[in-house]
């Protein structure tokens, strides 16, 4: 799978243990930045990694700050993106499940790569259920579409 990602430099330690992952597990990785620990502005990279995946260059991308908010907050910006905050294997698997998540977040102070390493398998395995669920997800598209 063609997999975007990109962390601020809060996240830039656990993004490589996940690239490098992503990669042995033979997904096509781009990396957005950072590119180093120097501080730099997550919002920027959080809408790049965002944009490319609402656009349906990739079909999905993952995002890392310190707490993950700044994160979620500037991915959850662009139409057409259901990013979502996830601290555990059973929050990755229900985003993806009910939610159809589209780009992981990760909060690099919560999360350590071993814990990471194992969300981010489960979040990239897991389909979506449709159904009931897809009518929910239906509705938050519906709200993307309001003027705001």
């Amino acid at each position: 799978m063609r997999i975007a990602i990109g962390a601020d430099h809060g996240g830039f330690e656990l993004k490589e243990a996940i690239v490098k992952f992503l990669k042995k597990k033979g997904h096509a990785v781009k990396d957005f930045g950072a590119f180093s620990n120097q501080s730099c502005d997550y919002p920027i990279i959080g809408y790049k990694v965002a944009k490319v995946v609402a656009k349906k260059g990739f079909p999905r991308g993952i995002v890392i700050c310190k707490t993950g908010i700044g994160m979620s907050m500037a991915a959850n910006k662009v139409k057409g993106i259901r990013a979502a905050l996830c601290s555990s294997v059973d929050i990755a698997r229900s985003s993806r499940l009910h939610n159809d998540a589209n780009v992981l977040v990760f909060a690099a102070n919560i999360v350590n790569a071993s814990k990471a390493k194992k969300i981010a398998a489960v979040w990239l395995s897991t389909p979506s259920l449709g159904g009931r669920h897809r009518r929910r997800v239906n509705q938050i598209k519906k709200i993307d579409k309001l003027k705001r």
